[in-house]
């Protein structure tokens, strides 16, 4: 079973790439696209945010 520290650093790794993959899809004009991962990024806020984790530095998207 992972540990906490483990847990924190997988899903700060899978928050960075889906901000990443939004701003490309905003450049993009990729509407479906960035909707779709405006959900993930919700999803893993809330996990990160469950986890005590503070957002404020590594929060790209603000949204």
């Amino acid at each position: 079973m992972p540990y906490n520290g483990e847990i924190v650093r997988d899903v700060v790794e899978q928050f960075q790439k889906v901000q990443a993959h939004m701003k490309n899809a905003r450049e993009e004009n990729a509407v479906k696209t960035y909707e779709g991962l405006k959900k993930d990024y919700k999803s893993l806020k809330v996990i990160l945010n469950s986890l005590g984790v503070n957002l404020t530095d590594i929060d790209e998207i603000k949204e």
